[in-house]
């Protein structure tokens, strides 16, 4: 796939040979598998072994393994976190992956500021042990519903945050796993942040947002209505023709993997509807498929 830009999908890390089969028919051209705060009892070599199995006679890139949860405190169902982010590093080259990704962690409703000697603390080791493995580290942008002040689970969600990590850890394999939706969130204009931190951005999350103008002109972001939705691309605000051009303009060698099961309208049965709208949308973004010049 000279020159494209692949487009996939999340998959489950633990349901990654179940569900790869079913909806690799669709033409996704990667996958990003996802672990929910534990890697659990899952033979990584074993389940590798297996994907790669499946993708790889079907040009089929594994973009990126993931570990979301807080490997800063390690409490409650946490506890088995920050091993889980050592052991995906491990075995990420068996999935022909070089990213792996999640949530920083934070010190539990203490303001950002304070976790980031722990965040040093955890993520300069990891730092070097991933790139010891040929591995870059990437921070989902999420802020899983916390501010500057108090939260759980991530501190990477807010770019005066992102100059604080990474001046605490100046490491160059350590970047952004980005998306536009979570800074509409927070009424931030994602176009100008890409601008200015796409050479930060080693991954993209395929994931979009509607803001609801009128609501917020109306009552404001504190009141009883709803004001922004998570939205799968090609049914939200973003032009991703414009942030494919920014990524593109930097050099951006990294894969745009769709986060589905969030929008508001495209779910339940309706879902892989509204993935695959998106998957076809956001290959038309990046110009549809190579075309060769001729010679």
């Amino acid at each position: 796939m000279k020159n494209q830009l692949r487009i996939g999908t999340l998959v489950g890390g633990a349901d990654a040979v179940r569900v790869i089969p079913q909806i690799m028919k669709h033409d996704f051209e990667s996958f990003n598998l996802t672990f929910w705060q534990t890697t659990g009892d899952l033979d990584l070599a074993e389940t590798a072994k297996r994907v790669r199995e499946l993708v790889d006679e079907h040009d089929i890139t594994i973009s990126a393994v993931s570990v979301f949860g807080n490997p800063l405190t390690g409490a409650g169902n946490n506890a088995d976190t920050l091993a889980s982010w050592e052991r995906v590093i491990d075995h990420a080259h068996l999935f022909g992956a070089d990213i792996v990704s999640g949530f920083t962690g934070r010190l539990t409703d203490q303001p950002i500021d304070e976790s980031i000697p722990r965040f040093k603390e955890v993520f300069g080791e990891l730092a070097r042990r991933a790139a010891d493995r040929g591995v870059r580290i990437a921070f989902e942008n999420c802020d899983m519903d916390g501010t500057w002040q108090k939260g759980d689970w991530n501190i990477a969600h807010n770019p005066t945050a992102w100059e604080m990590m990474f001046n605490a850890v100046p490491d160059e394999n350590i970047g952004l796993e980005w998306e536009p939706c979570h800074q509409m969130t927070s009424l931030i204009d994602p176009i100008p942040q890409l601008r200015k931190w796409a050479p930060k951005v080693f991954h993209v999350h395929g994931k979009d947002a509607t803001i609801a103008w009128d609501i917020v002109k109306e009552h404001g972001v504190h009141g009883p209505h709803e004001f922004v939705w998570h939205r799968t691309p090609g049914f939200g605000d973003t032009n991703w023709s414009d942030i494919i051009t920014i990524l593109r303009q930097n050099g951006y060698q990294g894969m745009i993997d769709i986060e589905g099961w969030h929008d508001p309208v495209y779910k339940d049965e309706l879902e892989m509807t509204g993935q695959v709208h998106a998957l076809r949308y956001l290959k038309q973004c990046r110009g549809g498929d190579f075309v060769p010049n001729p010679v």
